[in-house]
């Protein structure tokens, strides 16, 4: 089997019986590494003394006067939220069952960094065993923020964070399109180029297709399908959908802030205006039962043509009935 994204740190982690990633003293050390937390050359002797000892007991209490203790308000200020994060992965067996009391709680106060670490490596797991390259690509769009546009009549998601990186001078059309600075590089999927993508998975410099139709859109489809499964223990099946024509919104999800807010429109019976409707990237009908209403999910672009899709709606936004919660 072919491994890839080696750098969310899944190899730090061991599985429990049921599969879920249990945090180790390796993955736990990952996070001191970090530039943030790494004492600069002037850092005081408390900083210091904190990042010391927890090199030597990641798990080790830390007391709020250690961390007063420290000089630079900015220090004192990223220990704090690490450590909280720290320890709200301490109190659950798994990273899942960690991500779970997360979304479904208050997210205040935790970056959006570290939740997209962690839905990378839980994702990581999600799909260990997926050969598909397309399908992996897409499963970036859950923790990596994208910038779409139409090139050759058809729509291409490249990585936002890639496309702002710098570069001497542009080296395809492509590359122009996007906006990208010049120098940079990125390739869009296809079945010509597939097996680049194990080589290049953590560089996330290859582009997406999700023209409806198109296996971009079915491949995210088949990663909502894991994502439900792994976490919620949930057996759905997930189908793109062409249009919002003739759908029956009796349940909907807004895959991010934009399908949420034309979701909410639909729900109340107001009018779509078509260039609001070009800004829907993906429909998809999730079924868990056929005796049950459909669930229909949204994906939509802002109107700078970003995406920022947020698989925690997936967690809290599907009905009760559904959810059959990891313990």
């Amino acid at each position: 089997m072919r491994d890839f994204w080696l750098a969310c740190g899944h190899h730090l982690t061991d599985r429990d019986d049921g599969g879920g990633l249990l945090a180790t003293d390796g993955f736990l050390k990952a996070y001191l590494a970090r530039p943030e937390l790494v004492p600069p050359a002037d850092a005081c002797a408390a900083e210091r003394a904190v990042h010391a000892a927890l090199l030597a007991g990641p798990r080790r209490p830390v007391g709020a006067a250690e961390i007063s203790a420290i000089a630079d308000d900015d220090a004192r200020e990223n220990w704090r939220v690490l450590l909280a994060f720290r320890d709200r992965l301490l109190r659950h067996r798994t990273l899942e069952a960690a991500y779970l009391d997360l979304v479904r709680g208050d997210l205040a106060g935790t970056p959006p960094l570290f939740l997209n670490q962690l839905v990378h490596v839980i994702l990581r797991n999600a799909l260990d065993g997926v050969d598909d390259a397309f399908v992996l690509r897409a499963a970036e769009l859950f923790f990596r923020p994208q910038r779409l546009a139409i090139h050759d009549g058809a729509l291409i998601a490249a990585d936002d964070e890639t496309i702002a990186g710098t570069g001497a001078a542009p080296l395809s059309p492509l590359v122009s399109m996007l906006g990208l600075p010049k120098g940079a590089q990125i390739d869009v999927l296809t079945d010509g180029n597939r097996d680049d993508y194990w080589t290049r998975s953590d560089r996330f410099d290859m582009a997406l297709d999700l023209t409806a139709g198109r296996r971009g859109l079915a491949a995210l489809g088949v990663v909502i399908e894991r994502w439900l499964r792994h976490l919620l223990g949930l057996a759905a099946t997930v189908e793109p959908l062409d249009a919002l024509r003739d759908v029956a919104l009796t349940w909907y999800v807004g895959l991010d802030a934009e399908g949420t807010r034309i979701g909410d429109a639909l729900w109340r019976g107001e009018p779509v205006d078509e260039a609001t409707q070009r800004r829907v990237v993906g429909l998809f009908r999730l079924r868990v039962d056929a005796r049950e209403p459909d669930v229909y999910l949204i994906l939509a672009m802002t109107e700078g043509k970003q995406l920022r899709l947020k698989p925690q709606n997936l967690v809290t936004g599907l009905p009760a009935r559904h959810v059959a919660a990891l313990t």
